[in-house]
């Protein structure tokens, strides 16, 4: 195995199906390719941590999909040995666990009172919201790195083959199944579908992003995000791997060694494209879409447009997450645990926390007034930001013309 720096988690995350020669190719020693030092901050907002909890085994440098959900009720998340728990936002309560008998690759996806994760082996597991109870296993012969999707009693899950499969809900009986072309060299990771309408919008390892019918598995439509190329298999990698995701009607995709693009969800055309790649993938608000640059450049676009409206390259190369936005800020994780708060506005680094020593490798997730966060030692977290009481010392200010 190549002993890489922690700032090439790139290159570490290919997965490689046909034989590469010499081994080296990065300079370790190459001060250039170190990551950056954290600068003294002053926090401006005060990031108060709720509760923490002990989720099971690790799992550094696995690559896993595994990153918590809600229901609005409760919050779900699983380990990468296969520990399924429920938690009470607010207080971190555990109200149930469920110790399946395999490890878990992704997870959790949570909705219409399931929990679903993917074993390791291939297996797809259903449980109960309400007690944790197994209600069905299905095998679908396959790895995932993907957070299964539910709606509307199907649940979709993506297989690191370059298939998209389509199951009940009830039984976890296969309905359909989306294959695509594979290449002979891809990166270590699979995009997770979005629900829009009645298609569910998914990438692949061809550089492709399709629109497939709910109910049929149909293509209706299909966009090339990453078109290949160079000479070496390496140089042609064009995985659409990170976080595709929709906003009303506009969907906004990534791929590595292409573009950020906004498509529109009914035709499958690009409204705006930008020469940017990343292998992370995007989220959004409803005025910006966010995403990190392959070697750690936080970026802010316009939603509308994909007008830059700003970047931070303080975390450069120490392998931040996708950006999350979180009340009045976006937030990223990285490799030494910590969590950075940036202004959604103008890019303004509002404060840093760290949970515990670990890397924090998938992205934090956003419900309301909390945020989550798991780590790679099989912890989870939950943390808020603390919004200032008035003064109430102080006459309100009166704003009636005239008075």
């Amino acid at each position: 195995m190549i002993n890489l720096n922690p700032g090439m988690r790139l290159f570490a995350l290919l997965c490689v199906t046909v034989t590469l020669g010499a081994c080296g190719l990065f300079g370790d020693d190459d001060e250039e390719l170190q990551p950056a030092e954290l600068v003294d901050i002053k926090d401006k907002i005060d990031v108060k941590r709720l509760w923490s909890n002990k989720l099971g085994d690790d799992a550094e440098f696995l690559r896993l999909a595994l990153r918590p959900g809600s229901d609005g009720n409760r919050v779900y998340a699983t380990s990468s040995d296969g520990r399924v728990s429920a938690f009470e936002p607010n207080t971190g309560k555990r109200i149930w666990r469920t110790e399946l008998d395999t490890p878990v690759s992704a997870g959790v996806g949570v909705g219409q009172g399931y929990v679903i994760v993917v074993s390791a082996d291939g297996f797809v597991i259903a449980l109960s919201a309400e007690d944790g109870s197994e209600r069905w296993r299905a095998d679908i012969k396959g790895e995932s790195l993907a957070i299964p999707v539910i709606t509307e009693g199907k649940v979709f899950i993506q297989t690191v083959d370059n298939r998209l499969r389509s199951l009940s809900l009830f039984d976890g009986r296969t309905d359909w199944t989306v294959i695509q072309s594979m290449p002979a060299l891809t990166m270590r990771g699979t995009a997770s579908p979005v629900v829009v309408g009645s298609s569910v919008v998914t990438g692949f390892d061809n550089g492709r992003l399709l629109a497939i019918d709910i109910e049929s598995g149909a293509t209706q439509w299909e966009a090339l995000l990453a078109p290949p190329t160079g000479r070496s298999d390496l140089e042609r990698l064009s995985d659409v791997d990170g976080a595709v995701v929709a906003v009303g009607q506009d969907i906004y995709a990534a791929g590595y060694n292409g573009r950020i693009s906004s498509i529109a969800a009914e035709s499958g055309q690009v409204l705006w494209s930008l020469e940017i790649s990343s292998f992370e993938g995007l989220s959004a608000d409803w005025n910006n879409v966010y995403t990190t640059q392959d070697e750690g450049i936080v970026i802010s676009l316009a939603r509308r447009t994909g007008a830059e409206d700003w970047r931070q390259d303080i975390l450069l190369r120490r392998e931040p997450t996708l950006p999350v936005p979180f009340l009045a800020t976006v937030v990223v994780g990285d490799f030494e645990g910590y969590l950075h708060f940036f202004s959604n506005v103008d890019g303004e680094y509002l404060a840093r926390e760290r949970f515990g020593g670990s890397a924090i490798s998938t992205a934090p997730f956003a419900e309301g007034e909390n945020l989550y966060v798991q780590n790679d030692a099989g912890e989870l977290a939950a943390y808020t930001i603390l919004r200032p009481e008035p003064n109430r010392n102080e006459p309100a200010a009166n704003t009636e013309e005239g008075s």
